[in-house]
C-alpha cells in the first residue's frame, strides 16, 4: 500500500495542494510543507484513537457513512467555487476530535516549521481534514474495512510509506506533548535546530523536504 506522503506526490496530491493553497490564499510551497507534515500527524492520532474498540468503531462508522470518499470525486467543484463554511466547520470538528487538546500546539509547531502563523495552518488543516477522511474512506471501502484490526492496519499501512522510524519519532513527540500551550517549547528545539539531525525529528524533516 502506498503511503500518505506518496499520495501528496501524485496528481491527486497536486490537485489537493493547489486547491488548498488557492482556497486559503497561502503560498503553494508552504501549503505543501504543512500538508506533508500534518497528514501523518493526523493519521497517527487517528491510529491512537483507534487503539480502543470504541474509537475504532467510531472511525469505521464515520468512514462508511459521511466520509466515504465521495469528496474526492468532485475536487474541482469543491475548490472551484471556493470552499464553503460547511466543509471548514466539518474539518474543524474532525481536528478537534482527532487532536483534542493537542490541536493548538500542533498548529503552532507546523506553523513554525513552515514559516506560517498558526491561524494560517488552522485554515489549511480545516480544508485538508475532510479530504484526508475521504482518502481513508475510499481506501476503507476498497479494502472492506469493518473491524478494529482492519482500520488500524489501514492507518499503519498508509503511515508506513516513508521512513517509519523517524516518522514515528516525530509524530510521537508532537502528540505526546501535554497540550497546555508549552508544546512548542517541548519540541521546537528539535525542529528549528540542534540535536542529532540523523535521527528523530531532524531526520524525518530532512527526508521529507530533501534538505
Amino acid at each position: 500500500m502506498a503511503g500518505i506522503l506518496d499520495l501528496l506526490n501524485s496528481d491527486l496530491g497536486s490537485t489537493i495542494i493547489n486547491g488548498v493553497s488557492g482556497s486559503t490564499g497561502t503560498d503553494k510551497d508552504k501549503t505543501s510543507s504543512v500538508l506533508t507534515m500534518a497528514l501523518p500527524v493526523l493519521m497517527k492520532a487517528m491510529e491512537r484513537n483507534a487503539s480502543t474498540s470504541e474509537g475504532a468503531q467510531g472511525l469505521i462508522g464515520a468512514l462508511s457513512s459521511k466520509h466515504d470518499g465521495s469528496i474526492l470525486d468532485n475536487l474541482g467543484g469543491l475548490f472551484g467555487g471556493g470552499v464553503d463554511d460547511h466543509v471548514k466547520n466539518d474539518g474543524d470538528k474532525i481536528l478537534n476530535h482527532v487532536l483534542g487538546s493537542k490541536k493548538q500546539g500542533v498548529e503552532q509547531i507546523l506553523g513554525q516549521k513552515a514559516g506560517l502563523d498558526a491561524g494560517s495552518v488552522a485554515n489549511i488543516l480545516k480544508i485538508a481534514a475532510p479530504i484526508l477522511m475521504g482518502v481513508l474512506g475510499k481506501q476503507a471501502k476498497q479494502n472492506n474495512v469493518n473491524s478494529q484490526s482492519d482500520v488500524t492496519g489501514l492507518l499503519g499501512g498508509l503511515l508506513g510509506g516513508s521512513d517509519t522510524a523517524n516518522e514515528q519519532s516525530f509524530l510521537e513527540k508532537i502528540l505526546d506533548a501535554d497540550g497546555d500551550g508549552s508544546v512548542v517549547d517541548d519540541v521546537a528545539g528539535m525542529i528549528l535546530g540542534g540535536g542529532n539531525k540523523k535521527s528523530g525529528l531532524g531526520g524525518l524533516l530532512g527526508g521529507l523536504f530533501g534538505k
